[in-house]
């Protein structure tokens, strides 16, 4: 982590010399020899951290070392933007005799402050230096050696890695893995005579090696693999150290001599004598805990395809290792899920009680306990494991549950969760274990945005830039990254495949929340935090209204991310920023907050700034100071207009600004939303050009505001609101320009028409669009756009079948149509919709007929259907064979009674649908009834 602060402090003091040389007279050269030392420390950094890493057998002197060497970091940091705080704040004059007074008087107002910053380089310059010497005694590999052979991975540490334990367990311990076990062997001893390759993918602490050697070592598969070999091949394998290994697992199987010599043979003379062996043998292969694509890429071509029934097994927490044996053409991926809670019960019952009842009066704290574990086998063993050696008693089970966190690092029965679930993180690359820290500022159970997520990484300065890639398109694949590597969990993904929201298991945000505040990354305080006198970068404030866990922030001068959660004493108490001048982010998501102050505008290096869900009406002015602001969300707050000093805020990336109401004609439908609410905004909105979303901006300002959005051609996201009709031309000479756009959301004045035909460039990458608003037709550039996956039309109130039209988008995945036609008959003719996964039709009340041709909607998921009181029930749906659920709301009685299963006529026609479901309003409310 040390390595993190370091190339942290590097890229900042790099920007400084170039960016800003001129007021480095006289610490310049200090300033370049502190950068030397800090790149020379660096190369030794990988090394470093890997060892600090490994745990309590290295010396306290080098853990003493690698956090001096942080802190070291942080106070550059720390001078570097207090630095660029003070000289960006220095008064501005134009003209010639006026820019000369400004330099003299600048030099006089800002000689002290650079005399203190000369002193504390200095400081700073000897400090690093001695660290640098210092260095020394431990040894330390450089990344410039191990890119040449030399690998940190290969530090002789003794330490017991508790996987091995895996191999071990016997068969009545273990619960839940019967269908998976099931089915592996079934892709093991049947099937294709043709090499077949076979991953089991999960996250750590999931049981893939329980399950893998359960597998292995199963009568039926001894019996038809004679030639068989078990391989760990770990995060530090050595390629000549695994074949060796193969071959003689291989040779002992079959009860024959190893060749002599092997230990003497290199990579491709070991591959050669391998490949050789296997050539007329019907062999099978586990190899386990595989980390590394490259491992895949090479061990393929050492096993022959010799069409006797070849199997092999991979075990790996890398989605992208599972996936890559894709590229074979017989292969299985099986993503091993978590126990069910009724095995996840079992489990726990039969290592904290060995296989008796709960007793009565824990029942309640062993269902918490469990949950916590989230059905990861290894963490309900091993905490199940000791609870058995507590006394049975209620109190002391909970002081265990609330204090789990300590727990993890200091009872030795938890020693095989920390060890295992930490493995994944110390193997993160350095950029990425920022990120992954950075979920410790939520709460527990948090589900968070995706993209909220990322634009918070961009503002905290965690992702590196490359050309002509946006910021947040490059965080996002540092969070598929995680994902991919079973270190994150998706927990919401929409029809469109997009990732939406996510979280970190529980046990695992408790192992990074301590790993966090051991580096002084994050504190997190909340009622029971009272005594916290330590430095940290970022505050999380949870939980109550603990005036000490304030107080404990406002000591924190330099503290540069501050995040509130269910809290209310800070905002009670009044809210200054005097004191938080390097301030990043500020995150008030839903807090009781109803004004900001002034001072706000002093937080000159702010990035992100969220008053989502607060009362805040009116923002101040001095908003237009804050000149590093990137990300401002202000919705579903009452905010309706923004100062027109916001337009100073050149490097503004993003604005959200809106709110939804709820259309009372489809209220039943889960509240889907048809009316929305934007902001005003005034003239010079088009010299923002970083702005990437723009949502919602109230169309009132009239033309001129909707000519400058033409200039705003790095938009992603748009959303227009109050529309006029005779404003539709230049909205889309203004949209041709915005070559990037994904996501665009139009809203006419008053529910009137929409004036949108003449797109001459239609944006080819949009993927979403909502038009709500009369069409005299559907816009003549709609058909090209290829890349559309949802399409939303709002009483367009169209005279003619759209189907035709839409049915032809070969990528769209959702329809929503509420008051769109005013006919009698929607037709979805063969062929039409191959890709829809939703249709939701609302405020339908003219429809009779709904003609579904065998071949239309193909892939169709789930369907619908808002009060269409004259329609009949669809034959149709009949053929529609992937629909797995069916939604009717406010439809007659006697539509409903039609397919109910004893005698109604139409039953057959959903029959095959798991899930039908009726919905209605009676005195007490919303209604829903299931047709079984």
């Amino acid at each position: 982590m040390a390595e993190i602060a370091v190339t942290v402090v590097i890229d900042r003091l790099l920007s400084l010399l170039t960016e800003e040389a001129r007021l480095l007279r006289g610490v310049h050269a200090e300033v370049e020899d502190i950068k030397r030392e800090l790149l020379f420390i660096q190369a030794f950094l990988k090394d470093a951290d890997a060892k600090a890493e490994k745990g309590d057998t290295i010396s306290h002197g080098l853990k003493a070392w690698v956090q001096e060497l942080r802190e070291t970091a942080y106070s550059i940091e720390d001078l570097v933007d207090e630095y660029i705080h003070h000289f960006a704040n220095r008064p501005r004059r134009s003209g010639v005799i006026f820019d000369f007074l400004s330099k003299v008087s600048c030099l006089i107002v800002n000689l002290k402050p650079r005399l203190e910053i000369v002193s504390k380089v200095k400081d700073l310059k000897l400090k690093v230096g001695n660290l640098h010497e210092e260095s020394s005694r431990y040894g330390f590999i450089s990344s410039f050696e191990q890119e040449s052979g030399g690998s940190s991975d290969t530090i002789n540490v003794q330490w017991r890695d508790p996987r091995v334990k895996a191999l071990f367990i016997e068969e009545a311990e273990i619960v839940g893995i019967e269908s998976p076990k099931g089915e592996l062997i079934n892709w093991l001893v049947e099937g294709a005579a043709e090499l077949t390759v076979i991953s089991v993918v999960g996250m750590g602490g999931l049981g893939k090696t329980t399950l893998a050697k359960k597998v292995y070592d199963n009568k039926k598969v001894v019996e038809r693999f004679v030639c068989r070999a078990w391989i760990t091949v770990s995060q530090s394998f050595k390629m000549e150290m695994v074949l060796h290994n193969m071959i003689k697992k291989f040779y002992e199987a079959m009860k024959e001599p190893i060749p002599e010599g092997m230990d003497a043979m290199d990579v491709i003379s070991l591959s050669g004598l391998l490949k050789k062996y296997l050539e007329d043998k019907r062999y099978a292969i586990v190899f386990d805990d595989v980390w590394r694509l490259e491992f895949w890429g090479f061990i393929k071509y050492v096993l022959p395809e010799n069409k006797r029934g070849g199997r092999v097994v991979i075990t790996t927490r890398n989605v992208e290792v599972g996936c890559a044996i894709r590229e074979s053409r017989f292969h299985h991926v099986h993503n091993l899920q978590p126990l069910s809670p009724e095995s996840s019960w079992e489990l726990f019952c039969k290592k904290a009680f060995q296989g008796s009842c709960c007793p009565s009066e824990l029942k309640k704290i062993s269902i918490d306990i469990v949950n916590r574990c989230a059905g990861l086998p290894l963490a309900i063993v091993a905490i199940g494991g000791a609870l058995s050696t507590k006394q049975k008693n209620e109190l002391e089970w909970q002081k265990f549950n609330d204090n789990l966190g300590s727990q993890l690092e200091t009872n030795p029965h938890l020693e095989s969760i920390t060890k295992i679930l930490s493995l994944s993180y110390n193997d993160l690359p350095h950029f990425l274990k920022p990120c992954f820290l950075y979920f410790a500022l939520f709460p527990e159970d948090n589900s968070i945005n995706c993209a909220k997520l990322v634009r918070l990484w961009v503002a905290e300065g965690f992702v590196k830039g490359e050309k002509g890639v946006p910021l947040e398109q490059r965080a996002e694949e540092y969070l598929n990254e995680l994902i991919h590597r079973s270190l994150v969990q998706l927990s919401e993904v929409d029809r469109r495949g997009t990732t939406k929201r996510c979280k970190v298991h529980d046990l695992m945000r408790e192992i990074i929340l301590k790993k966090a505040e051991e580096l002084s990354f994050c504190h997190v305080l909340g009622d029971e935090d009272s005594s916290f006198n330590g430095k940290f970068r970022r505050g999380s404030v949870q939980k109550g209204t603990n005036t000490i866990a304030v107080e404990t922030i406002h000591r924190n001068a330099q503290i540069r991310s501050l995040f509130l959660f269910d809290i209310d004493a800070m905002l009670r108490t009044g809210i200054s920023f005097t004191n938080f001048k390097l301030l990043k982010v500020l995150n008030f998501e839903d807090a009781p907050l109803y004004s900001v102050p002034e001072d706000l505008g002093n937080l000159f290096h702010l990035r992100y700034l969220s008053l989502r869900g607060t009362k805040v009406k009116i923002l101040p002015k001095s908003i237009g100071k804050l000149q590093n602001l990137q990300t401002l969300d202000l919705k579903h707050s009452p905010v309706d207009a923004l100062p027109v000093e916001i337009t100073k805020l050149k490097k503004l990336r993003h604005i959200l600004a809106y709110s939804y109401q709820l259309d009372p004609e489809v209220v039943l439908c889960g509240g889907y939303w048809q009316y929305a609410r934007g902001v005003h905004i005034g003239e010079g909105i088009g010299s923002m050009l970083d702005l990437q979303k723009l949502c919602y901006v109230e169309a009132n300002n009239g033309r001129g505001l909707i000519d400058e959005l033409g200039n705003l051609r790095q938009l992603r996201r748009l959303g227009i609101v109050n529309l006029m009709e005779e404003d539709g031309p230049s909205m889309c000479a203004s949209i041709s320009n915005m070559k990037y756009l994904e996501s665009l959301v139009i809203f006419s004045k008053d529910d009137g028409f929409l004036n949108l035909q003449t797109i001459s460039d239609p944006p080819r990458y949009l993927r979403s669009l909502t038009l709500q608003g009369g069409l005299s037709r559907l816009p003549d550039w709609l058909p090209i756009l290829r890349s559309l996956v949802c399409v939303v039309l709002f009483n367009s109130r169209l005279s003619y079948d759209p189907m035709d039209v839409l049915q032809a988008l070969p990528n769209l995945l959702e329809l929503v149509l509420s008051n769109a036609y005013g006919g009698e008959c929607f037709c979805f003719t063969e062929l039409g919709f191959q890709k829809l996964k939703v249709l939701r039709l609302y405020n339908m009340k003219g429809v009779k007929t709904l003609k579904i041709h065998e071949g239309a909607l193909p892939v169709l998921e789930r369907l619908e259907i808002q009060p269409s009181p004259q329609m009949e029930v669809p034959s149709g749906i009949r053929l529609l064979k992937t629909l797995t659920m069916i939604d009717f709301f406010g439809m007659p009685i006697e539509f409903a009674r039609s397919m109910l299963p004893q005698d109604g006529q139409n039953y057959h026609i959903v029959e095959h649908v798991p899930n039908v479901f009726f919905h209605g309003i009676d005195a007490n409310g919303e209604t829903v009834l299931s047709l079984r």
